[in-house]
């Protein structure tokens, strides 16, 4: 607003002019907050579609798996729960998921069979199963017994040597140990030289079990008797030569190669006479037919 000179000469008042500007446009942009929410709300309805399409297309099993899964403070409650670390996990029997033995179990996750799960050679009742092979093991070993207590009777060599043979049912098999005693021993003294009623001993264990597909462990034992100088022999050496040379006479006999799964010389470390460790009985060669635990065990 302005005041014009009024002109001389006159008493006329001033004329007064007011001047409006009026801005074009909008007064400038507005701001993108409006995007934001609206990208946040095409997001919130894709996520609520996409929750309807699982509940309509999953079944209730599934749905509780997936709520499961987004619900990591059960899993850290079950993980700090007592018998956490137990053969079940924390879990129970008898509960819900678990086998089935009551109506009220659905059996969906511990101890079920998959569907599409077959049976195996190595099944526990399976045709050759470790079971079944057991039980004939088993039975083939009281076999061995038999026929090597009538072997051992029927030669007036070998029948003396019938109270230092010993067959142990032991949890890897049956053993057969050869023990000295004070009157007798089976390798020369301090050697690891069969002795001619041994020899022949061995070698009738050797007719009797080489038709057998099960493997072979021999462990030779010596008494705690030291030798003069150990850098030259000593019992380490000794039980594990006489270990071999069992293995010879056995493998001279019939017995395959691939039959031996394990040769080894404890030395004093095992003594059958705990007390005393010097006694002549800790003295002896075991001989361990193995069960069966895999496949394609065969004899050579």
């Amino acid at each position: 607003m302005a005041a014009a000179r009024a002109p001389h000469g006159t008493n006329q008042p001033p004329i007064i002019i007011v001047k409006k500007i009026i801005a074009e446009g909008h007064g400038g942009h507005h701001g993108g907050a409006w995007k934001v929410a609206y990208a946040d709300f095409v997001t919130a309805m894709m996520a609520f579609f996409l929750l309807m399409w699982l509940l309509g297309a999953t079944s209730e099993k599934q749905r509780k798996a997936l709520a499961d899964y987004f619900a990591p403070t059960l899993i850290e409650l079950k993980q700090n729960s007592a018998g956490s670390n137990g053969l079940f996990g924390g879990e129970s029997i008898v509960d819900r998921d678990n086998y089935p033995h009551r109506a009220g179990q659905t059996g969906t996750r511990s101890m079920t069979v998959p569907a599409d799960a077959s049976g195996g050679n190595n099944v526990g009742s399976g045709p050759q199963g470790q079971l079944k092979r057991r039980a004939q093991d088993q039975k083939a070993f009281e076999g061995v017994k038999r026929a090597l207590t009538r072997r051992m009777a029927s030669s007036p060599q070998v029948a003396k040597l019938a109270r230092n043979v010993r067959m142990v049912p032991t949890r890897d098999g049956v053993r057969i140990d050869l023990v000295d005693n004070a009157d007798y021993s089976m390798f020369a003294l301090g050697t690891t030289a069969l002795g001619s009623e041994a020899d022949s001993l061995i070698g009738m264990i050797a007719e009797t079990v080489r038709g057998l597909p099960n493997q072979i462990m021999i462990r030779g034992h010596t008494d705690a008797v030291a030798y003069g100088r150990p850098q030259d022999m000593n019992n380490w050496m000794l039980s594990s030569g006489r270990a071999e040379a069992t293995r010879r006479r056995l493998a001279s006999g019939g017995v395959g190669e691939r039959r031996f799964e394990r040769i080894e010389g404890v030395a004093d470390r095992e003594p059958m006479i705990v007390k005393d460790p010097y006694d002549p009985r800790n003295r002896r060669v075991a001989i361990t037919l193995l069960y069966r635990e895999g496949r394609g065990l065969g004899a050579d």
